[in-house]
């Protein structure tokens, strides 16, 4: 019989709270996609806490099997509390997620790239991740002062890309551009409007597409590293896309020529 926790001042409790502000190995899964996601790949699982609601339904009666041990079983209220989505889905796991450094970047022969400079909003991380994964990018490198991948908001908003495109944190450009010198990427940025215009512009070989904060943009450092410039055309009236649904259109237009 699963155990069940009572109350909110429950050690296990606590402690997935405190995860809630890490930025360390473990990662909180939430919902069943994620858990199921994990499973699959084997990502290891420390806790499982899910609702008897949840457990009682077809999706928990499949997903339990294939735990390690039973979840533990904590009133909607309850779970509620540790989760940081709005409407919880009845299941949150706390997986052992270790993420490296530049080493985790593999060498891919005209590979493209992300290069996350600052970005601070972990549901924009989370689009990119998945946008990055259906567009076949070979992985994404974050700078020091980045959100963590591990975030749960960012692993939401990945729908599970997050736990399968290489991710390597607190990664400087010098040491991307010493671990990447093998496939000998070039550097892009997106411009507002002053860059080689998207279409036209020379997408060839491997490449290093860097995304600045939102707001400040790209550091002076990765700005100067970066060869050419890239805009996307828009209609008058507008001054400029979104970072993230620019960098979309960015690697689906290489992937297109591609193809």
């Amino acid at each position: 019989m699963a155990a069940r926790i009572e109350s909110r001042k429950n050690p296990r409790l606590k402690e997935i709270r405190r995860l809630r502000r890490a930025r360390g190995p473990e990662a909180l899964l939430e919902g069943p996609k994620l858990v199921a996601e994990a499973l699959r790949l084997g990502v290891p699982l420390e806790t499982v806490l899910a609702t008897p609601e949840f457990l009682a339904t077809d999706e928990g009666r499949g997903l339990a099997p294939a735990l390690d041990r039973p979840p533990l079983e904590a009133a909607p209220p309850l779970l509620r509390e540790v989760c940081d989505a709005d409407s919880p889905q009845g299941i949150l796991a706390v997986a052992r997620l270790e993420r490296g450094g530049v080493e985790a970047l593999p060498l891919v022969e005209d590979g493209v790239y992300l290069y996350l400079d600052g970005l601070q909003d972990p549901g924009n991380l989370g689009a990119l991740a998945r946008t990055a994964e259906a567009a076949g990018a070979a992985g994404m490198a974050l700078a020091a002062g980045s959100v963590h991948p591990n975030h749960p908001r960012a692993m939401r908003a990945s729908a599970g890309s997050l736990l399968r495109v290489p991710v390597a944190i607190d990664a400087d450009p010098k040491a991307v551009a010493a671990r990447l010198a093998k496939v000998a990427p070039r550097w892009l940025a997106l411009a507002p409007r002053e860059g080689a215009d998207l279409w036209e512009a020379d997408l060839a070989g491997a490449l290093v597409l860097a995304l600045g904060a939102e707001g400040p943009g790209l550091s002076e450092g990765v700005a100067r590293r970066c060869e050419v410039e890239v805009s996307v055309p828009v209609a008058g009236g507008v001054e400029s896309l979104n970072a993230t649904v620019a960098a979309a259109l960015v690697l689906f237009e290489i992937r297109r020529r591609r193809r």
